[in-house]
């Protein structure tokens, strides 16, 4: 087992590192169209495009859900703890591997029916109302995005509950 976390670990890392970096592109990007926009609204020099409050939203979906897989890979979603402390370690652990297994269910379904809603013609021939050049598939396509990144790090997860369900602890 040793073996197979030298060789995950720098992968889950590089996905991580790469996640951390287009979220943090997307806010900058969100933030520069907001600014330009606003700025817009009142300094007759600089535009105020029509398209900025849906593309905004478009990245603040990405950014939502690809942020929402990185705090999967630290454990850092809200969870219910109030009986952990009451109940046995072992039972403890098992439920926790229960929640990332229906975790990981969800992204396999966020993944599949993603791909399915990016393929349809909605999708394909859609297009933004206010700017009908880009297609709607972009507007979708965080959602399979999302389920491929939960399932990464979700395997990640469950792979270490497992371990941590087997492995003796020592007093």
């Amino acid at each position: 087992m040793p073996k197979i976390k030298a060789v995950l670990r720098p992968v889950y890392d590089w996905t991580d590192k790469i996640l951390m970096v287009a979220c943090k592109l997307l806010l900058v990007a969100d933030v520069a169209i907001t600014t330009m926009s606003v700025t817009g609204r009142y300094v007759s020099f600089i535009p105020d495009p029509a398209w900025s409050e849906q593309i905004v939203l478009t990245l603040m979906v990405y950014m939502a859900v690809l942020s929402a897989t990185l705090a999967i890979r630290k454990r850092a979603h809200i969870r219910m703890t109030a009986f952990d402390d009451y109940m046995p370690k072992k039972l403890v652990k098992f439920l926790d591997l229960v929640s990332d297994l229906a975790v990981l269910a969800l992204g396999i379904i966020m993944l599949v029916y993603g791909i399915k809603v990016c393929q349809s013609p909605l999708a394909r021939f859609g297009k933004y109302e206010s700017l009908p050049t880009l297609s709607r598939f972009w507007m979708y396509l965080p959602i399979p995005v999302a389920g491929g990144s939960m399932i990464i790090f979700e395997l990640e997860q469950v792979f270490l509950r497992l371990e941590d369900l087997f492995t003796k602890e020592e007093d």
